[in-house]
């Protein structure tokens, strides 16, 4: 399964061209693309236009969406980023934190535009979604 970063769905959504986009148009009906929750609200959030906020809703409700944190993987997700911070990486958004963590135990791909997500492959061994 791929999980697909909000970095990504934003830039989709927006008609942004980049690697990642032309991946995840590739992607799309072709293999098992999920979501979760706090990667929907990331994406919904920005919309200012009802219309486009209720068309997108309705695009990434055909995906499956999954819970991304629950107390192991908040557990999990601060020891990865007390781990990294030992490292002396700073890791910017906690919600980067839980959704690398998430991928990592539940063994997903990860399609992202994110360099924060570099650190989790580098040490913690996040399978990303390369061009």
């Amino acid at each position: 399964m791929i999980l697909v970063d909000s970095s990504v769905w934003i830039d989709y959504f927006n008609g942004r061209l980049n690697w990642q986009t032309d991946r995840l148009d590739q992607l799309l009906g072709n293999e098992l693309i999920i979501t979760g929750d706090i990667i929907l609200l990331e994406v919904l959030q920005g919309f200012r236009i009802k219309k486009d906020f209720e068309t997108t809703k309705k695009a990434l409700e055909k995906l499956e969406c999954y819970s991304l944190c629950n107390r192991e993987l908040a557990i999990r997700s601060a020891e990865n980023y007390g781990f990294l911070r030992k490292k002396g990486i700073t890791i910017r958004k906690t919600i980067d934190t839980i959704v690398a963590t998430f991928c990592i135990h539940h063994q997903h791909f990860l399609l992202h535009r994110d360099r924060d997500f570099d650190p989790f492959e580098e040490y913690l061994g996040l399978k990303i979604l390369h061009s």
